[in-house]
């Protein structure tokens, strides 16, 4: 299923997507939000019986963040050896790992802003792992069982303030810049883990591409070295990193502005799209 924050009719809810609509879920369940009918184990129980009749059509909602207020937003820099090899940066024996917060996400056709203090807003085409059962020191033949989805995100990402020093924070966490959506699709109709494969278009050009088997640090890596530090509640995301081809790397130098799209596909999840504005 492909499961989805919305709003519609001024109320925010969630649900699932049923043909070209979506059935408001949480408008016929207990659960205010899909964090919450996560944590509860919750979510075959709630698409049983859906039907062929959707409560709204997808091209009448506001797309929110897929998990609009996750506990955590654990962020992998690094994790891509052309990304490695194009920055001149990472093969630590760790995973680079920094923070996202929540104010800073938006959602599938949502504004994403190049805030006016720079000139450097960059596209990170990634995929981003959602946390579906709580655990610590999660045994890495276990990380599937923490799982519930996968979906698209864009770590948008204020160059010059990232660089002001050795700490990502600043420039990546300026409001409106981190991309995640259109929907998360539940791990088991994803099929080969392994093969999905991020595409970024910007204004229809590719920029970046490879495929899930090529992460420096894997799915179970990620959830088991992020349990070690951290438990892992439902909902959390972890964004596994970014392909080669960022703007930053590129001679001359590529960034977007006022008026870019800017599109990140992960096969078979979607295509989640944003537009650029100056703010």
């Amino acid at each position: 299923m492909k499961w989805l924050s919305y709003a519609a009719a001024g109320r925010e809810t969630f649900g699932c997507v049923v043909g070209d609509g979506v059935a408001d879920i949480g408008a016929k369940s207990d659960f205010t939000s899909l964090k919450e009918a996560i944590a509860n184990d919750a979510l075959s129980q709630l698409s049983s019986g859906l039907g062929e009749s959707p409560d709204h059509a997808l091209g009448e909602i506001t797309y929110l963040p897929t998990i609009t207020a996750p506990d955590k937003i654990l962020c992998v820099g690094l994790n891509y050896r052309e990304h490695q090899e194009e920055t001149g940066r990472g093969g630590e024996a760790n995973p680079t790992i920094f923070v996202r917060f929540a104010a800073a996400q938006i959602g599938h056709g949502a504004n994403m802003v190049r805030p006016s203090e720079s000139q450097a807003l960059d596209f990170e085409g990634e995929i981003a792992l959602i946390v579906g059962k709580n655990g610590r020191r999660i045994p890495k033949e276990s990380w599937l069982d923490h799982v519930a989805g996968f979906a698209c995100y864009n770590d948008g990402s204020v160059r010059d303030f990232q660089g002001h020093t050795s700490q990502f924070t600043p420039g990546k966490n300026f409001s409106g810049t981190g991309g995640f959506g259109p929907w998360m699709v539940t791990a088991d109709e994803i099929g080969d883990l392994d093969d999905m494969e991020i595409t970024t278009r910007l204004n229809g050009e590719v920029m970046q591409n490879a495929k899930s088997n090529q992460l420096v640090f894997g799915f179970a890596e990620l959830v088991s070295y992020c349990s070690t530090f951290t438990e892992l509640v439902a909902g959390d995301v972890i964004v596994t990193g970014t392909p080669g081809g960022v703007g930053v790397a590129r001679n001359p130098p590529i960034f977007m502005d006022e008026g870019d799209v800017i599109e990140v596909e992960v096969r078979p999840i979607g295509v989640l799209r944003n537009q650029v504005i100056v703010g």
